[in-house]
C-alpha cells in the first residue's frame, strides 16, 4: 500500500514523489490493516454496512495489504476524528491486540480528521511519519487512488492518476510538518514549519500545472484521433460499469467474437483496466463498431478523482450508445447498477442511449449452456428482482460466450435506431485506423 506519509529527513524535491511510492520490498510482509466505517442514523443508504465494509476489505486487498480487524459504529454525525471518543479508545487497543500498522476509513476524510487520526492513534513519544511505530492512517480516496496507481500502465494513465493524487494532497499538506511543533516549541520552531508548508505547496501547485498542462497535451492528440473516427463515421460502442463487473472480459469477448485484434486486461480484481482501450469489430450485418473499454466506477468516489480522470472519460463522451455492464451474480448488483447510473447523469450523459448487458448468467445456473438453455436464466433473473432489466437487457455471459450474437445484433439496432442503416462498404471499414 502507498505510503502517505515520509520522514522529516526526506528533503522537499524528493517529497512529493516518496508519498506516493509503493513499498518496493516485494519480500517483507503485507501491512496489516485495520478497517473502519461509521453508518450515519437516519440516512437512507443503498449499502449496508456490512456492504461496504466488504467492498473496503476488497480494495485494502486490491492495494496489497492483509485485513486484520475491522470496528464500525452507528452514529448520528460524524465528529473530528471520524469516530466517538470511546470508539478511538477500542481503536487504539485493537491496533495494539493485532499489531496492525495501518487503519483504513470508510469515506474521505477531511483534513483536520486525518491529522486529528494520527495524532491519536501514533503511540506516544514516537515521530509520526517515516519510522517503525507508526499508524498510518488511509481514506477510502487514498485507498482507491493507491489501486489505481497500482494498474495505470500508460502515460496518459500514471499523468492521471499523478493529479489525483496531488489534488488530494495538497490541502493536507499542512499535517507534513507538525512534526517540527515537538522539537522543542517556542522560538524558532513555528517560522520554520510554516515556510517548509508553503515551500511544500508551491511545489506541489507548480507539478499540478505541469501535469494539467501534459494532459492538456494528451487531449488534444486524443481529440485528433477522434475526430478522425468521426470523419470515418465508424460507430462507437463503449462498455460501462461498476468496477469488477466483466466489462474487460466482455470487451475481449465481443472482440473475439466480431473477429477484430488485441485483447485487454482481464482479472478478478478492482479496477483491472484504467486506460481506455479501443478495438474495431464487425457487427451481424458486416459494418465496423469501435468497441472501448473504461474504466469502471465505485461508490464514494470522489469527484475530484473523476475530474482527474476526465480525459479517459471522454471515450464515454463520443460514444453513440453506452454498453451498460451488470454482474447480476452480485447481491448488491441493483445498487451497483444505481450507482453507475448516478455518476453517468453527474458526468452529464444521463440521456445517452445505453443498453444494459446483464453478464455473469452463467454463475446463476449450472445447466444454461450456449446452445440455447437462456429462458431458464432469464427466470432466475425474473426471480432475483431483475423484471424491468431482464425484459430491457440482454442476457449475457462474457466468461461462457453465451448470447453474445445476440448482444452485438441488439447494438445493431440500437445503432440503426439512433442513426439509420449503418454503411459496410470496404471503404467505409477502412476510414479508421
Amino acid at each position: 500500500m502507498t505510503g502517505w506519509r515520509i520522514g522529516m529527513a526526506v528533503g522537499n524535491a524528493d517529497m512529493i514523489k516518496a508519498l506516493f511510492q509503493i513499498k518496493a520490498n516485494l519480500d517483507s510482509a503485507p501491512e496489516r490493516a485495520i478497517l473502519v466505517a461509521v453508518e450515519l442514523k437516519g440516512r437512507d443508504e443503498m449499502w449496508t454496512l456490512e456492504d461496504t465494509l466488504g467492498e473496503l476489505r476488497h480494495l485494502t486487498e486490491s492495494a496489497g495489504a492483509e485485513v486484520v480487524g475491522t470496528l464500525f459504529q452507528k452514529s448520528e454525525r460524524l465528529t473530528p476524528t471520524y469516530i466517538g471518543k470511546g470508539k478511538l479508545d477500542e481503536l487504539r487497543d485493537l491496533i495494539k491486540e493485532l499489531s496492525a500498522d495501518v487503519v483504513v476509513f470508510d469515506d474521505e476524510l477531511t483534513p483536520t480528521q486525518q491529522r486529528n487520526l494520527e495524532a491519536g492513534l501514533s503511540p506516544k513519544g514516537a515521530p509520526m511519519y517515516g519510522e517503525r511505530g507508526e499508524i498510518k492512517v488511509i481514506d477510502r480516496t487514498a485507498l482507491i487512488l493507491d489501486v489505481f496507481g497500482r494498474h495505470a500502465s500508460t502515460y496518459e494513465g500514471k499523468l492521471q492518476v499523478e493529479l489525483a493524487q496531488h489534488e488530494y494532497l495538497l490541502p493536507r499538506l499542512a499535517g507534513q510538518w507538525s512534526h517540527l511543533e515537538r522539537l522543542g516549541g517556542g522560538i524558532g520552531t513555528r517560522g520554520p514549519g510554516e515556510t517548509q508548508i508553503e515551500t511544500d505547496r508551491r511545489l506541489v501547485r507548480r507539478r499540478l500545472q505541469k501535469i494539467k498542462s501534459d494532459l492538456d497535451g494528451v487531449r488534444r492528440r486524443r481529440t485528433q484521433h477522434m475526430d478522425r473516427r468521426k470523419k470515418s463515421a465508424i460507430p462507437m460502442a463503449t462498455l460501462v460499469g461498476y468496477t469488477n463487473a466483466g466489462k474487460s472480459t466482455m470487451f475481449n469477448a465481443l472482440v473475439q467474437t466480431g473477429n477484430s485484434g488485441d485483447a485487454s486486461l482481464a482479472a478478478n480484481q478492482l479496477f483491472s483496466t484504467l486506460d481506455p482501450v479501443t478495438r474495431r469489430i464487425r457487427l451481424p450485418s458486416g459494418a465496423p463498431l469501435l468497441l472501448s473499454d473504461t474504466v469502471g466506477f465505485i461508490q464514494k468516489l470522489s469527484p475530484k478523482v473523476i475530474t482527474a480522470f476526465r480525459a479517459t472519460l471522454e471515450e464515454l463522451d463520443r460514444a453513440d450508445v453506452l454498453l451498460h455492464v451488470i454482474d447480476v451474480s452480485h447481491p448488491k448488483a441493483p445498487e451497483q447498477t444505481e450507482v453507475v447510473e448516478q455518476t453517468l447523469d453527474e458526468l452529464g450523459l444521463g440521456d445517452r442511449p445505453r443498453l444494459l448487458v446483464i453478464n455473469k448468467m452463467d454463475l446463476l445456473t449450472d445447466s444454461a449452456t450456449s446452445g440455447g438453455e437462456l429462458a431458464q436464466v432469464r427466470e432466475l433473473s425474473l426471480g432475483a428482482g431483475w423484471e424491468k432489466d431482464a425484459a430491457d437487457g440482454v442476457l449475457v455471459s462474457a466468461e461462457k460466450g453465451w448470447n453474445l450474437d445476440h448482444l452485438l445484433s441488439e447494438i445493431e439496432n440500437q445503432l440503426v435506431n439512433i442513426d439509420g442503416p449503418l454503411l459496410m462498404t470496404e471503404e467505409y471499414a477502412g476510414g479508421w485506423r
